[in-house]
């Protein structure tokens, strides 16, 4: 038996959901910028009170650990950790693009492509990996820039599924490739987190809670304003 609350904050979708033996029971979610830091806590409140659980009851926190979206990681990590700390529970990280490339094999029932998650970073940046079938990581997480030379060794002869909030703006550039296929309805939700959390969970694959830090990938760039 394992109730797991999961967090997903790694893009612009603020999501939440709780899980029962890896199955998603209650789901609660929204995109929009910047909503995270004033939704995060709602959220959870609200799948509890859907599923008709309480707090005490959970058995883990699961929080999708990157590479994303600075601040959204940093609010849903730190959330995942207080509730861990104050509950005495443990805390599971998700690999962020794994699961994206996961649920994508599952929803579209591809077994013969690579799947290429990517989340929006700066212009033609994104966080990406490529990933086969059987989920064997073929080209490493990295901050990639995209241009017409991207992927040109894998997509010479294989079909490649591309997806995420990165993806779109990528399309113009590999779209008019005959092995390239986008996926313009993907969203990042905390319920394709249920069966890896489950699965972690079982394993004991636990973070250390007092050290646990979300994957960046790259250093926080602050800017500043421009004078008028």
């Amino acid at each position: 038996m394992a109730l797991i609350l999961q967090i997903e904050t790694s893009t612009i979708s603020c999501s939440v959901a709780l899980s029962e033996n890896g199955k998603t029971i209650a789901v609660k979610e929204a995109t929009e910028r910047n909503i995270h830091a004033s939704s995060i806590t709602p959220f959870i409140q609200e799948v509890m009170k859907d599923a008709g659980k309480e707090m005490s009851q959970l058995d883990a926190v699961a929080v999708s650990k990157g590479p994303g979206s600075y601040t959204g990681l940093r609010i849903g990590v730190s959330t995942a950790k207080g509730l861990c700390y104050a509950l005495d529970i443990p805390l599971i990280g998700i690999d962020t693009l794994k699961v994206m490339a996961s649920n994508t094999k599952i929803n579209t029932g591809n077994s013969n492509s690579f799947f290429c998650p990517m989340i929006d970073a700066r212009r033609m940046e994104v966080y990406t990996a490529v990933y086969d079938s059987a989920l064997n990581e073929i080209n490493p997480v990295s901050a990639k820039i995209i241009d017409q030379d991207s992927f040109a060794d894998l997509l010479k002869d294989k079909q490649m599924v591309f997806f995420g909030d990165g993806a779109e703006k990528c399309m113009d550039t590999l779209g008019e490739n005959p092995n390239a296929t986008f996926i313009n309805t993907f969203e990042n939700s905390a319920a394709d987190m249920s069966t890896e959390a489950f699965s972690r969970y079982n394993a004991q694959l636990f973070e250390d809670v007092a050290y646990f830090e979300p994957y960046y990938l790259k250093d926080f760039v602050a800017t500043t304003p421009k004078a008028i």
